[in-house]
């Protein structure tokens, strides 16, 4: 009877041990991507996260189009979180920059963008300049942002009586960071 009670007890510890394992992470898999935006062979996932937050966009007069306006970027503000949902940094502009919870942080040169879902931001491929200070975002080689919702330029009118007028508009997209290998 203590042989079976000593059995059992071992037996619920370790399915208690084995649900309160974190699920494995595997490594973001770029497949479905459209080329354009695909990072280049010798490079590795370093970091995911979920950028959540803002973007704003103001009503600009079109360049060489008299008495024509239009929604013009402005800048992004997010949040970037790891997937259990922590705080690992933030991004901001401009110039468009990461900046990891350690201070380290960098810009980057947009390389390439692909339609994604009507009603949100294009999938983008930026590659990343040196890094500012020692830390997470040192030696960030490339960087996508996939699964976007949100982040497009208003539905309201821009025009001659809201001229410089701003809007924000939520959006939410991933931000995949990439080192050398």
């Amino acid at each position: 009877m203590m042989i079976r009670t000593a059995i059992a007890t071992a037996a619920v510890s370790l399915i208690a041990a084995c649900g309160s394992m974190a699920p494995m992470m595997t490594s973001y898999s770029q497949a479905n991507l459209p080329a354009t935006v695909q990072v280049p062979a010798g490079n590795k996932v370093a970091m995911e996260t979920v950028g959540m937050g803002d973007i704003t966009y103001q009503c600009n007069a079109k360049k060489d189009m008299a008495g024509q306006f239009e929604w013009v970027f402005v800048g992004p503000d997010a949040k970037l979180m790891d997937r259990g949902g922590k705080q690992v940094g933030k991004y901001y502009g401009p110039p468009a920059t990461w900046e990891a919870m350690d201070g380290s942080k960098l810009t980057a040169v947009q390389l390439a963008v692909a339609p994604n879902m009507p009603g949100s931001i294009p999938l983008q491929l930026v590659k990343g300049n040196p890094a500012m200070g020692s830390g997470a975002m040192q030696g960030v080689t490339y960087i996508q942002r996939v699964n976007t919702q949100g982040g497009v330029a208003p539905a309201a009118p821009c025009t001659v009586a809201n001229l410089s007028a701003k809007q924000v508009v939520k959006y939410q997209a991933d931000y995949i960071f990439y080192k050398a290998m």
